[in-house]
């Protein structure tokens, strides 16, 4: 019988069945709109957790978030914002949506995220080159690992820049023991099917204070006026969370404890298992007590001398289909290679991997790598390109079983030639 395929990270629901109470309680009030007790409990649950007498508005989207974060940070066109390189497009598109132009930094090894002396090196350099001060930053929690947030919120006060944490991937992640996303000026969180907890799809903006938190709110929900018709003087947009999508939410943060620990042990049974296979290193947190990671997805680094079996065939073929869980329509590539991509024996792997029905992922490319960006300002350091030639994401989600991590390293083992 072929074996069950082994996903990366997917939603996993609580055993009580209480997102279908929820449900069932949004279509039985006729709340199947885009507000609703639902989403109001959601947010409430959401600012229990971030603690920090934070605020919540529920969103469609992680991206809406970032989107709404940089808007209200003042971001319009002819601005620049500072994100990080080493990320997933949904933290720098968002800039390009208000007219402004994202200035990539590259990332330290350590955590994998912005490098916080990088980071500086480019505010002085903007400020020298532009004479404005850019306008916000985005750092991201790769993976869910913590970004060195005290360094960060250091330099972006020096320079009184406001931060929006793009903790999509770290919901759940703390650093010195506070969550991610309630440091800055605005914490960005994510939903989606393949986060730690899900909403189908969703995401949420963490706010500091009542004021932000209503102004974030109209610009939610088209920016209507106090009128009794709709008069509208900015220009707002449709990005509140549906009170159904809430509903699952509010199920979901009754296991959101239960799925952290099991990321963890996750974890801890990868860096157990492949510490005697050689060339193949876990990637772990710092260990200085100040990391907290939820280890959304557990990624692993291969050395380029590492021979894995069929690595002759890598990048032979031109790929049909989108890989690592993405949906809708994507282009047809015209080659089977790029000036940037994982090295043969990574994609080797990934392919060899896929043929015993486990998914796994290169990690994400640097904005400063896409074509799309190829345009705008990039301080590199070397870092995340090395780094995307030779890793890969593994299964970490809460459908994921010891065994199958067992199953996942025999595999890996299999794979490498001897």
């Amino acid at each position: 019988m072929e074996r069950k395929t082994i996903h990366l990270c997917l939603a996993h629901m609580s055993e009580e069945g209480l997102e279908q109470k929820y449900i069932k309680e949004a279509f039985d009030t006729n709340w199947v709109v885009p507000l609703g007790p639902n989403v109001d409990g959601f947010e409430k649950e959401l600012e229990a957790f971030c603690g920090q007498d934070k605020r919540a508005v529920a969103l469609s989207s992680g991206t809406a978030a970032v989107h709404l974060g940089l808007l209200n940070c003042g971001v319009g066109p002819g601005d620049e914002v500072i994100v990080q390189s080493f990320t997933f497009c949904a933290s720098t598109h968002p800039v390009t949506y208000l007219g402004a132009t994202p200035v990539l930094v590259d990332s330290e090894p350590d955590t994998w995220n912005i490098d916080p002396e990088l980071l500086e090196e480019a505010i002085k350099d903007r400020i020298a080159k532009t004479g404005k001060i850019p306008k916000a930053i985005v750092p991201v929690a790769l993976y869910g690992m913590p970004y060195k947030i005290d360094r960060i919120m250091e330099i972006a006060n020096r320079y009184e820049i406001p931060v929006v944490e793009d903790a999509a991937e770290g919901f759940g992640s703390r650093y010195k023991g506070r969550v991610l996303g309630t440091f800055g000026k605005y914490g960005v969180l994510s939903f989606n099917g393949n986060k730690m907890i899900t909403t189908s799809g969703g995401g949420a903006l963490i706010a500091a204070s009542d004021d932000e938190w209503r102004e974030i709110m109209m610009y939610a929900t088209q920016y209507r006026e106090s009128f009794p018709y709709y008069q509208h003087e900015k220009i707002g947009y449709n990005y509140r969370m549906s009170n159904i999508c809430a509903g699952i939410g509010r199920g979901q943060m009754t296991v959101l404890e239960e799925h952290l620990a099991h990321h963890k042990h996750v974890q801890a049974l990868y860096e157990e298992l492949l510490a005697d296979v050689p060339g193949i290193h876990v990637h772990s947190q710092p260990a200085t007590g100040e990391y907290d990671s939820n280890y959304w997805l557990c990624t692993i680094t291969i050395d380029e001398d590492v021979r894995i079996k069929g690595q002759e065939g890598a990048y032979k073929t031109i790929v049909t289909s989108a890989i690592g869980g993405a949906a809708g329509v994507i282009h047809a590539a015209s080659s089977a290679t790029t000036d940037c991509q994982p090295n043969d024996n990574v994609e080797a792997l990934r392919e060899f991997m896929n043929q015993a029905n486990i998914e796994a992922r290169p990690l994400w490319k640097p904005m400063h790598k896409q074509p799309v960006y190829a345009s705008v300002p990039a301080y590199v350091n070397g870092v995340s390109e090395a780094l995307f030639k030779i890793g890969l994401c593994l299964p970490a989600g809460p459908c994921v079983s010891d065994d199958d991590v067992r199953y996942i390293v025999e595999t890996i083992k299999d794979a490498i030639e001897r």
